[in-house]
């Protein structure tokens, strides 16, 4: 039995299960106060009866750490409390007598203990806040890395279903050279974590480092630290580090990657923005080219990381380039936009979602495109003021051919920029096209 963290509340009476669901069902039970009330801080111990459901993916999900102690009689309460949308939180009034933050949010209290166990074949999804990861494919989802603002009924329901959610931890490098603000730093994102019942923290830096810097040897320690401080304070917690598509010190971005892996459960790799660095002729380009992206993991992994410590990152969006000149063999020149030392780089273009894209290209001049080469689409079009522009994107067809990488090189797994970039409104088209990438994930 995984040990509960201390400052969780739980109820003494939940007995462990699977939590699991299948696609669609909501796991349902009666709400009560139990007879132990509320205690002396004015949290109330809970309990709930819960009707159990299989997973339904076809393989081993993680379990959560089942609570402990005894139990309290219960009673059921009136079947409208709590959200209309799955009942996963606890209603407002109640939540309001619980008392200080930190009190379990959600209707089961098992939903509060965190994911354990290891995930398999990792899906790693970014989630940058609003209401979309009610329509994304828990079926394959392994962690969620919530990028946006905090959201209970989120964590409850990634927990019910088997997936880890974890922190974002940013911090200017500056600051974690001194050990003492490095502690403290791990300290409050450790704090945060239990407070909001996460199962971990993907440190997400991004910053420029030079390898003789004391920023260098820094920011492995930080890592290391905050694995070790994780793993020894939440049971089955994962910690892990973003890093750019090539460990060539892409943006400047020198780290000390193999200590980072080791240091680390996994390193995700943004295998997107690889134009972010043009160093050739000044002209639109995918995002994230085949055979330059299979390049960065032969790269990672000829340092001496192991496959099983990486997963690949693909991107659900795109850039949208306004071209100087557009030629008829389809060469989008740019103005130069210099980035972290290069020439030239994407900056020339915006970002645009995939759901975007996908109401755009039917109109388009060209209609979908694809480069043979760079194994990625594109289309192009032209602006109300008669400029042309080119458009490139990652779909089901070039994240497939990635997917298929990962799976043949024995990669830990695969994930997104970001899971809110789809269309997932009831439109039959849409529905359809919002499948297609999801399942272009798990080929």
């Amino acid at each position: 039995m995984s040990p509960v963290p201390s400052g969780r509340p739980l109820c003494s009476g939940s007995s462990p299960g699977d939590l699991g669901n299948s696609p669609g069902t909501r796991p349902r039970g009666a709400l009560s106060i139990n007879s132990c009330s509320v205690n002396a801080r004015g949290r109330a111990r809970l309990s709930l009866r819960s009707r159990r459901a299989g997973s339904g993916s076809g393989r081993a999900r993680p379990g959560l750490s089942p609570p402990r102690g005894r139990g309290c009689a219960a009673a059921p309460a009136p079947a409208t409390m709590g959200r209309p949308w799955g009942g996963w939180l606890l209603p407002v009034g109640l939540l309001q007598l619980l008392g200080p933050a930190g009190a379990c949010p959600c209707r089961d209290p098992r939903l509060c203990q965190p994911v354990t166990g290891p995930a398999g074949s990792e899906v790693f999804v970014f989630d940058v806040g609003k209401e979309t990861w009610k329509s994304y494919d828990w079926s394959k989802i392994t962690t969620v890395a919530a990028f946006g603002k905090y959201d209970p009924e989120l964590m409850c329901y990634a927990h019910s279903k088997g997936s880890r959610i974890v922190l974002k931890g940013d911090v200017p490098l500056k600051e974690i050279v001194d050990p003492a603000k490095r502690a403290a730093w791990i300290s409050q994102q450790l704090d945060l974590a239990k407070k909001q019942y996460m199962d971990g923290i993907n440190i997400d830096i991004e910053q420029e480092v030079n390898e003789t810097s004391p920023e260098y040897y820094a920011l492995t320690e930080l890592v290391r630290e905050t694995t070790d401080a994780f793993h020894r304070e939440i049971a089955g917690s994962q910690v892990t580090f973003d890093v750019a598509w090539s460990p060539a010190c892409i943006d400047k971005r020198c780290y000390n990657y193999t200590g980072i892996a080791d240091a680390c459960d996994f390193l995700f790799v943004m295998s997107y923005d690889e134009q972010s660095q043009i160093w050739t002729d000044c002209i639109a380009k995918a995002n994230a080219p085949y055979l330059q992206t299979l390049v960065g993991y032969e790269e990672y992994i000829a340092m001496g990381i192991d496959p099983k410590k990486l997963v690949m990152g693909v991107p659900w969006y795109g850039y949208d380039y306004a071209c100087q000149n557009l030629s008829t063999d389809h060469v989008c020149s740019l103005p130069k936009v210099p980035f972290r030392g290069a020439p030239c780089s994407d900056a020339a273009g915006s970002q645009v979602p995939y759901a975007t894209i996908m109401k755009q290209v039917n109109s388009s001049l060209s209609g979908v495109l694809w480069d043979e080469l760079q194994k990625a689409p594109f289309y192009e079009y032209k602006d109300s003021v008669g400029q042309f522009h080119q458009v490139w994107f990652d779909d089901p067809r070039s994240i497939s051919l990635k997917a298929a990488y990962v799976k043949s090189r024995g990669l830990r797994g695969i994930g997104m920029w970001n899971g809110n970039s789809l269309d997932y409104s009831r439109e039959a088209v849409a529905e359809h096209q919002t499948q297609a990438m999801w399942q272009a994930l798990t080929p």
